[in-house]
């Protein structure tokens, strides 16, 4: 009886057919997967933009109440309603030394005119003449 060799013609052809196939699909495969990985990205992205859309939409809601403006005026601006008592911290950390707060009536001085004593009192090295 005569030995048959492992590997026979069309084996061998199988194995290339076989191989072509895995090759030919391999590199649309691996698009495909980028393309997932991207949508996903997307998909994320959109997800972020919808969250910020809706604090947005809150933050609107939010301003439209009158007194909440009013809190935030007196919060970041400082704004004193007439005929009340407003304190302003000179030391953020210290909350325990309030300074009355009073109206300042405009300045006399046109602010040029204290502008350029400032430039005379830095020329001459005289910090005092530039406060007067």
């Amino acid at each position: 009886m005569a030995k048959r060799p492992q590997l026979t013609g069309r084996a061998a052809i199988l194995a290339v057919v076989v191989c072509a196939i895995a090759m030919s699909l391999a590199y649309p495969f691996r698009e495909y997967i980028a393309q997932r990985r991207q949508i996903a990205a997307y998909e994320q992205e959109q997800a972020q933009a919808l969250q910020h859309l809706r604090n947005l939409e809150e933050q609107r809601r939010k301003l439209e109440d009158p007194e909440y403006v009013k809190q935030l005026a007196k919060k970041r601006l400082h704004y004193c309603e007439p005929d009340a008592k407003c304190y302003v911290l000179l030391d953020g950390k210290d909350k325990t030394v309030p300074v009355k707060a009073e109206r300042k009536q405009a300045a006399t001085t046109p602010w040029y005119v204290t502008i350029w004593q400032s430039v005379r009192a830095a020329d001459t090295g005289d910090g005092q003449k530039a406060a007067s």
